[in-house]
């Protein structure tokens, strides 16, 4: 009796703790949040009907009824709106990275990070704007060469941090030893490749990109180690030969 009033008392503190910890924000707060979320909403809603270089920051705050000043106290331009939740799947991401166990190899970490991050982004995504529209918006950016211009750039910090961090996971100095990098930057490469077929496709679904990037990851291996061309011709000279 005691042990189990000792566990529900612990439990109790906890969910105290928590909450105090993560307390639910104040009237102002969800206000400017709502308003946050309605601007980036009606800015891919425009993005994606009638192109990101056709729209103008004055008709984004229109289709919210609020002044081109409020616009820009979320966002410092359509870049940063149209590039948000890909931040937020970036994180999101990185997040999923920090949570791998130990035991596993650094590109099997990152290959199921990033099918982790697929199969729970939802959630996430969709307490802003409909998924759908976020997938969309994510082809637009593939599509479109100032926003992926923004986008590789931000990659490139990306996968600085990923790399640091698989080197802490390794015990190494990133600084002295190239693999994390260089894993790092396969795995960027494979992901960059899949967005440009994705992108380039119909099925805008979660679940198609997330097919692709598993099947691309898989023949990370293959593509690295093993010979490609099986052809009978393509084998060793034969000794022989010329003889």
């Amino acid at each position: 009796m005691m042990d189990t009033g000792g566990r529900a008392g612990s439990a109790t503190a906890a969910t105290t703790a928590a909450t105090t910890a993560t307390p639910r924000p104040g009237l102002r707060e969800r206000k400017k949040q709502r308003t946050r979320d309605a601007l980036l909403r009606a800015a891919l809603e425009l993005f994606v009907a009638q192109g990101y270089e056709q729209t103008t920051v004055d008709e984004i705050a229109e289709a919210v009824d609020v002044s081109q000043r409020t616009f820009f106290r979320y966002f410092a331009g359509k870049e940063d709106a149209a590039l948000f939740l890909q931040r937020l799947s970036e994180s999101h991401f990185i997040d999923a990275v920090r949570e791998r166990p130990p035991h596993e190899a650094p590109l099997e970490a990152l290959r199921r990070a990033v099918l982790e991050s697929w199969d729970t982004i939802g959630e996430a995504i969709e307490a802003v704007v409909p998924i759908e529209l976020h997938m969309r918006t994510y082809q637009l950016i593939e599509s479109t060469p100032a926003l992926l211009a923004a986008h590789l750039r931000r990659s490139e910090e990306i996968e600085e941090e990923i790399a640091r961090l698989i080197a802490e996971r390794e015990g190494l100095d990133v600084d002295a030893d190239p693999r994390p990098r260089i894993a790092v930057a396969v795995f960027g490469g494979v992901m960059r490749v899949t967005g440009r077929r994705w992108g380039a496709g119909e099925d805008t679904s979660v679940a198609a990109i997330r097919e692709l990037t598993a099947s691309y990851l898989d023949h990370v291996g293959p593509a690295l180690a093993e010979k490609w061309d099986t052809r009978p011709s393509a084998g060793p000279p034969d000794p022989s030969a010329g003889s």
